[in-house]
């Protein structure tokens, strides 16, 4: 066979085994089946531990069925950008649901929600601005931070108190943006937001926060850190994914109608993208549903993390400083955290491996991420396995 690779990107090779030498090279995985809490990954049956589906509703048949419903009158493809003809019933009422359910006065509905951060952060600030990044945010709320032309500081990790400094010496600039998430995806942590609430406060600065890994887990109506921390009324701009606990795709802003009305003319993955199918609208509003009615699922969820989190420590694990459904076990190097989801793979148990750039150096671990339909005796299994690898 003719070589398929143009010459003018043979450096590729190089830097790939550049990877590999590192332990730093990632190959996809094909699962088999329903997203649940048993898969089936290239070909091997698997406790998954790896999934953000904390509510355990990505195989929810209500959702299927919202589906189907919707498919044989709209169709599928919505065919066109929100602004010329995208926009659907659909897409109208899910925003005015999230609105609703999120307490605010309007609510904007993205393909992802890697689109919503880059595309709400841009729109907020530009040249001559500046905002501010938590160390360990996503890396799309980075990259919305750099796609903003705006200056971009970093703060070290939930350090409120080095951020207090950073906006008192930044004189110079026009508008001022705080970013966070409110829970950390790799530490499982919550940003101190009362604390960061302050800050912006004190500093005339709008504070912006990712709830992508807390929707539909943490408060009482599962709204979020912002909730569960009482600051709601002091965020400016709320960013939610659809995609994790709510078990579909897409996401979403919800903040004033004057903010959601500025995103419409102002965030280009929003105006620049096709929108999303109606048919996952509707799979959207029957997930709020269960998220409203069966508050238990995101109970039972916390109670069994808080658990397994303490027979992990028991054993001699290092799980940092989580707090939630999203418990990393810190080992430092790639190879060790690679090593040890291989251990975990034989046994039949899923937790993937997460290395450098996902997570800084000297960091390296296995996240496990916890589901509402893990039963006791998965877990009960896994610490088995890592207690007997530990010894």
């Amino acid at each position: 066979m003719e070589p398929s690779q143009h010459p003018s990107l043979d450096w590729i090779d190089c830097e790939l085994a550049s990877l590999d030498e590192a332990g730093l090279r990632r190959r996809l995985r094909t699962r088999g089946g329903a997203q649940a809490a048993q898969i089936v990954v290239d070909g091997q049956e698997l406790i998954n531990f790896g999934s953000n589906d904390y509510l355990g509703l990505a195989a929810d048949p209500r959702l299927a069925d919202a589906v189907i419903d919707v498919l044989w009158s709209k169709g599928w493809g919505s065919g066109a950008s929100p602004l010329i003809t995208g926009h659907t019933e659909l897409h109208r009422q899910l925003e005015e649901q999230l609105a609703a359910f999120e307490g605010t006065e309007a609510a904007l509905v993205f393909s992802t929600g890697f689109a919503a951060n880059a595309g709400t952060i841009a729109a907020l600030v530009g040249t001559g601005d500046v905002v501010f990044c938590d160390r360990k945010n996503h890396a799309s709320l980075f990259d919305g931070c750099r796609l903003s032309r705006a200056d971009v500081r970093t703060y070290p990790h939930c350090d409120w108190r080095k951020l207090d400094g950073l906006l008192a010496k930044a004189k110079r600039h026009g508008r001022r943006l705080i970013v966070t998430d409110g829970l950390f995806s790799m530490d499982g942590d919550a940003a101190p937001l009362v604390e960061l609430a302050g800050v912006a406060d004190r500093h005339g600065a709008m504070l912006l926060v990712d709830e992508a890994h807390a929707t539909g887990v943490f408060g009482q109506h599962g709204r979020g850190i912002v909730e569960l921390l009482g600051v709601e009324d002091r965020v400016a701009v709320r960013i939610g994914t659809l995609s994790k606990a709510l078990g579909c795709i897409g996401g979403f802003v919800a903040g004033s109608q004057s903010l959601i009305e500025w995103l419409v003319n102002r965030a280009r993955p929003y105006i620049f993208s096709t929108a999303g199918p109606a048919a996952a609208a509707a799979a959207v509003l029957a997930a709020l549903e269960i998220v409203r009615n069966e508050p238990e699922r995101r109970g039972d969820l916390l109670a069994r993390a808080e658990q397994l989190r303490g027979d992990l420590t028991t054993a001699g694990w290092n799980t940092g400083n989580s707090t939630s459904q999203i418990i990393p076990i810190i080992v430092g190097k790639p190879a060790r955290a690679v090593a040890l989801s291989n251990t975990l793979r034989d046994h039949g148990i899923f937790v993937p491996a997460i290395r450098p750039p996902t997570v800084p150096e000297g960091e390296s671990c296995l996240r496990i991420s916890l589901t509402a339909s893990h039963t006791g005796e998965m877990l009960g299994r896994l610490v088995a396995v890592l207690t007997k690898a530990l010894g």
